[in-house]
């Protein structure tokens, strides 16, 4: 699968397209703002790292890896990228491995419901076209506007757990205690 193979993801008011390489001047000043990064271990990236983690989606996206990851997010009304938003493997939470639900946003976007609508849109993505049956996300103790955001999408608190030199608390939900079982979409859902 290649990156022209994802699809793109429709919120009422936002796209979550796959990135490309010729997003890398947009996104590298989302990723250099501070407080877009303000809970991110490394702080705000630089050029390169963000140039790193663009290559490491297109790889994401292969069918030899995930076939899926994460997405940039652009906002209708003006057309701007105003951040990422999409699904992450990681192979060893707390002993598990676990799909990640992963968003940040620009600070202008903030407090308008715009993180819910990415996150919910990757949730779904998960649970309809990928058949994932559970997503997680790794929040910090602090960050409560990502508390909500996982509690507005179904998340609840599982535990805490120490991870790359960081207390994060674990959110998640699954498709069947989120859909009762039943597939998204399908037409059992109506039953």
């Amino acid at each position: 699968m290649e990156a022209g193979d994802i699809v793109t993801l429709e919120t009422e008011r936002l796209f979550l397209r796959p990135f490309e390489l010729s997003d890398l001047d947009e996104f590298a000043a989302i990723m250099a703002d501070p407080d877009v990064m303000r809970f991110s271990k490394s702080g705000p990236w630089t050029r390169e790292k963000t140039q790193q983690f663009l290559e490491s989606c297109l790889v994401d996206y292969s069918e030899e890896r995930w076939g899926y990851g994460r997405l940039a997010v652009l906002h209708k009304a003006d057309g701007k990228m105003i951040g990422f938003a999409g699904l992450a493997l990681f192979g060893d939470i707390d002993g598990s491995p676990e799909v990640e639900v992963g968003y940040r946003l620009l600070p202008d976007y903030w407090g308008r419901g715009l993180g819910t609508e990415a996150a919910e849109a990757s949730r779904d993505w998960a649970f309809g076209e990928l058949g994932i049956a559970r997503v997680v996300s790794l929040i910090q103790p602090e960050n409560a506007a990502s508390i909500r955001v996982a509690e507005k999408v179904g998340m609840t608190c599982e535990k805490r757990i120490r991870m790359w030199d960081l207390d994060l608390l674990v959110y998640a939900v699954s498709r069947e205690s989120l859909h009762g079982g039943v597939h998204p979409g399908s037409s059992d859902a109506e039953q």
